[in-house]
């Protein structure tokens, strides 16, 4: 029970840490909803989608394969060292490169020069905090981690406000003051990317130490085996991020252009009342990534994965059925402006096609612990292939609609391939019949709930309590044992 109590301890802080900033973001969500037109709340998340590819690319699977050749090298300085060294000079090479040709990338994308360059310099600097934040989280610090993590969305949160709310405000009342200085009339997506920038520069500047310690040692031929094992990831990231995504931008390219950013500014407003699927997925994913290396090496190690597997879909599955029966509560939380309700359907598909992802996570340990990274990436690829082929053709027709459908399809895919060639390369003694069991019954009575008795909560929340009643019912033994555990 330690080892899980250990487990749970780091996933609740990591999570404390995911869900905060996620807090904040309800504020923004409405403050973006409320004063930017779906049009313009379409081309920031363009934008942000965009920033996920490169996010991938400038990271190159190096994160991932710190934490491995961490955990099993005697030098573990010369992996930081090589790490850091390597992220530094790829980073700084990218941003000469990227500043050099920002014109050219403003006219082919089709997005203002101004806020390509926001962009890089946002890039660039989280780039550079991927090694000391890994270290953070490989030497377990997650008090450490959240303090910085939440401080930086902190000030991205008061700056947002600041320059959204207040400061047009204060440029009317007072227009020859100091603050009135910054204001800049219709310049809400600047002010977006400009708080940003502030809040990865302090962040950065925090953790700036890590490199003034380094002694730039570089070792090549670790690097190298590093690299083997990282490159496959950051395929297999790139094939993710078109998973999750390049939806926004197919719909940007693929629609009419009269409603394209629209279209994506609904869609990406109600995409994010999967949120509360998304933070326990994140918060697992950071808790459980350094764990699963620790562990590898233990006899009993496929049993700890497969329990972990068990009540990650236990815990999963409830949330799943919470959200769906009250998801039009949050929506008048999270979206207040009626316009972006047209798009409240797809949000059971999104929710559930984040579990998918969160489940595939789970079942993919396999991969990284036997250093077969390269099927990891085979998989990601299907997935991302799913993803392209049935954007482009239920885009035309069904617009964000198809994107949801090819959401859930695409991940649902990849949770099945990964289970499948898992058991045939590295088995894990998984409890399928409970997993299938609770998984089925939460999409059941969510389906219920939100197309048959959409707002009904006479019935929702029965079907809620139900499923929590059986959930007891069928783990009440360990329940029980982890209860007499308090009590002793």
């Amino acid at each position: 029970m330690g080892l899980y109590k250990n487990l749970f301890k780091q996933t609740a802080i990591y999570g404390l840490v995911t869900v905060i900033p996620r807090m904040f973001s309800f504020i923004l969500v409405p403050l973006y909803t409320d004063l930017l037109p779906k049009a313009e709340y379409g081309k920031v998340s363009v934008i942000f989608a965009c920033m996920i590819f490169f996010n991938v690319i400038l990271a190159y699977g190096m994160e991932t394969a710190f934490f491995r050749f961490y955990s099993k090298e005697t030098d573990k300085n010369s992996v930081v060292e090589t790490t850091s060294v390597s992220l530094f000079w790829t980073s700084i090479s990218f941003l000469f490169i990227a500043l050099l040709f920002r014109n050219k990338l403003a006219v082919w994308s089709g997005i203002d020069a101004q806020y390509i360059t926001y962009t890089i310099w946002i890039l660039v600097l989280d780039a550079l905090v991927i090694v000391p934040f890994s270290k953070v989280r490989v030497n377990q610090q997650p008090i450490k981690y959240a303090i910085i993590k939440i401080g930086n969305v902190a000030i991205y949160l008061v700056l947002n406000l600041f320059f959204l709310s207040y400061l047009p405000v204060i440029a009317q009342s007072n227009p020859d003051s100091f603050l009135s200085s910054f204001y800049i009339e219709d310049f809400q997506i600047g002010y977006i990317f400009a708080s940003n920038i502030v809040a990865s520069l302090v962040t950065f500047l925090i953790l700036s130490p890590n490199y003034l310690l380094l002694k730039w040692q570089f070792d090549y031929k670790l690097w190298k085996r590093m690299m083997e094992y990282g490159l496959p990831i950051m395929v297999a990231g790139i094939a993710f991020a078109i998973n999750e995504q390049f939806d926004k931008i197919l719909l940007w390219k693929l629609l009419p252009a009269n409603i394209a950013d629209a279209e994506v500014g609904v869609y990406s407003a109600c995409y994010k009342l999967g949120l509360f699927m998304v933070l326990y997925r994140t918060a697992y994913t950071l808790g459980i990534e350094p764990f699963f290396f620790s562990h590898a090496d233990n006899q009993d190690a496929p049993q700890t994965y497969a329990t972990i597997t068990k009540y990650f879909v236990i815990f999963g599955s409830f949330i799943l059925l919470s959200v769906i029966v009250f998801a039009d509560v949050l929506k008048y939380i999270m979206i207040q402006d009626e316009s972006y309700w047209e798009a409240m359907k797809v949000v059971p598909l999104i929710i559930l096609a984040n579990f998918f992802l969160g489940i595939y996570t789970n079942l993919s340990v396999w991969y990284k612990l036997i250093d077969k990274t390269h099927i990891g990436a085979y998989i990601s690829i299907i997935g991302a292939i799913i993803t392209l082929a049935l954007n482009y053709l239920l885009i035309p027709t069904m617009s964000y609609y198809g994107s949801a459908i090819a959401t859930i399809a695409a991940y649902g895919s990849m949770m099945f391939i990964s289970y499948y060639f898992g058991n045939k390369y590295y088995p894990i003694p998984y409890d399928t019949n409970k997993i299938a069991m609770y998984l089925l019954i939460s999409i059941g009575f969510s389906a219920v709930s939100f197309y048959g008795f959409r707002e009904n909560y006479y019935v929702g929340i029965p079907l809620l309590l139900a499923f929590m009643y059986f959930i007891y019912h069928n783990e009440k033994e360990l329940l029980t044992k982890i209860l007499n555990r308090k009590k002793n």
